[in-house]
């Protein structure tokens, strides 16, 4: 390594690994390019015959254009220091030396500002964040295995870099750096390579979704059931799925894809195209930042397979599959956690339930990710209308309403897991505490449609109720 880590002691990294790490400035600058993130390739070259592709050509740098001729921007979710503003400091004399601007840095906004240095325009200006900041995000991350953790504060706390943020936080706490011997910049380049592929212009589909479930999925990995028989491969393995699970998602579904004939439909066959893209662009960022290269080709295999299994389990499509699988092992009593393809399941089952949480979450926060999930829909239907294709289900905004979408989710997709997963842990206060917020957030929803309702109807008595409303209220029931 370049510097010398060992000076930072792994208990003190919370408080003083960025500290140190910015106050070799002088180090920084001459090895300013090993710090440079490489351009993307573009494509991933597989070892395996058994993979479905030989490369894999990443949204990230094709962008997304279907036959539709659509085009969206890709830039992540980090959003880049204006340097100039630095410099005009610099040039006034408020600040005196570049060393001193560098060592008010931390070291990853140092590391993004020299992304400017090589011509990368920056999209938004990026304010330094004062003590307070940084010291209140300290306090949040105390208290990171907490269910009301607020991730919006803490992303607005860490200046829309929660995702690295926490992962470097959470693979600290577990002690995974040190048993799995990682680099620490090496661990924070790629980090930020995954941040980065995530599109912040995605209402739902972003960084901060990322970094909401891999909240949700450190506090189910403390679940005794799960906890005393986890290995530190386990928790590496869960944590960095949740991380990357929605990795470089373009903002639309599978459907979208296939129906504009997308190039990544046609390379996954129309089978799981999303999850599978999200998969092979984190080995690729794996393999291109050399994070595991140090460890043997056939774990590092291993760990690339079971990443995919466990991504490939978010798949929508595939929720009875794993609900009738879970059902099944807890009515017959035959899971043992002592055997890895049994923890695995169960690493599968605690992935889906912490992607799919938000409606198990305070009512503040759950209703924030439903208006933006649901303000993804409609901007898909919009552009389905836009180019003459077929709405799809949820993605009509003046018949799917927020308040029906959410209580169909949460009746026939979240409930029966979340049941599920109770029975599993046995009732555990962050199990019922989880049950408890989605009935109370239901209850919300039907008072809103039921509001929203009454209202169409008093100014306009032409308006029908759609058969999803009156199916949710006269029967109780969602769509």
């Amino acid at each position: 390594m370049w510097f010398e880590l060992g000076l930072v002691k792994e208990q003190e990294y919370e408080c003083d690994f960025w500290e140190e790490l910015s106050s070799r400035s002088e180090e920084l600058e001459n090895k300013l390019p090993m710090l440079s993130m490489p351009e993307r390739c573009g494509e991933i070259s597989f070892d395996s015959p058994e993979q479905s592709a030989k490369c894999v050509r990443m949204l990230g740098d094709a962008r997304l254009r279907g036959q539709t001729g659509v085009l969206s921007e890709r830039r992540g979710s980090y959003p880049f220091i204006d340097f100039r503003l630095l410099n005009n400091t610099i040039y006034s004399g408020e600040i005196g030396t570049k060393k001193k601007v560098k060592r008010l840095l931390s070291f990853q906004r140092y590391f993004h500002a020299s992304r400017l240095l090589r011509g990368i325009v920056p999209q938004a200006s990026l304010y330094l964040l004062d003590e307070g900041y940084l010291g209140q995000a300290r306090y949040m991350l105390s208290k990171v295995g907490m269910w009301d953790f607020d991730i919006f504060l803490f992303d607005r706390l860490t200046n829309g870099n929660s995702l690295v943020t926490l992962l470097c936080h959470l693979f600290n706490v577990h002690g995974l750096i040190h048993h799995f011997q990682l680099d620490m910049v090496t661990l924070h380049r790629f980090l930020v390579m995954v941040q980065e592929d995530y599109h912040s212009q995605n209402p739902y589909h972003n960084a901060v979704h990322a970094a909401d479930v891999t909240q949700a999925m450190h506090c189910y990995l403390k679940e005794p059931k799960l906890a005393n028989f986890l290995t530190p491969l386990d928790i590496m393995l869960g944590l960095l799925a949740a991380a990357a699970h929605d990795v470089d998602h373009p903002g639309v579904n599978q459907p979208f894809l296939i129906k504009t004939k997308h190039h990544l439909a046609s390379l996954y066959q129309n089978v799981s195209v999303l999850e599978n893209h999200h998969w092979r662009s984190t080995i690729g960022m794996l393999r291109e930042s050399r994070l595991l290269a140090h460890l043997p080709t056939e774990e590092r295999h291993d760990i690339e397979q079971q990443l995919g299994s466990l991504i490939l389990a978010t798949d929508i499509n595939r929720q009875n599959e794993f609900l009738i699988r879970l059902k099944a092992h807890l009515k017959n009593q035959d899971l043992k956690m002592e055997d890895a393809p049994d923890r695995h399941f169960m690493l599968q089952i605690a992935l889906k339930c912490a992607d799919i949480c938000n409606p198990c979450r305070l009512w503040e926060m759950s209703k924030q990710w439903s208006e933006r999930v649901c303000e993804e829909f409609y901007r898909q239907g919009d552009l389905e209308k836009k180019f003459d294709l077929e709405v799809s289900p949820l993605c009509n905004q003046q018949k799917d309403t927020i308040p029906s979408i959410q209580i169909g989710f949460m009746t026939y997709i979240v409930e029966p897991l979340f049941e599920e997963w109770a029975n599993f842990t046995g009732n555990t206060p962050l199990s019922e505490n989880m049950l408890n917020h989605l009935r109370r957030n239901k209850t919300k929803w039907r008072s809103l449609l039921h509001k929203q309702y009454s209202s169409s109807r008093s100014t306009d008595h032409t308006v029908p109720m759609t058969e999803n409303e009156e199916q949710t209220l006269n029967e109780g029931e969602a769509p």
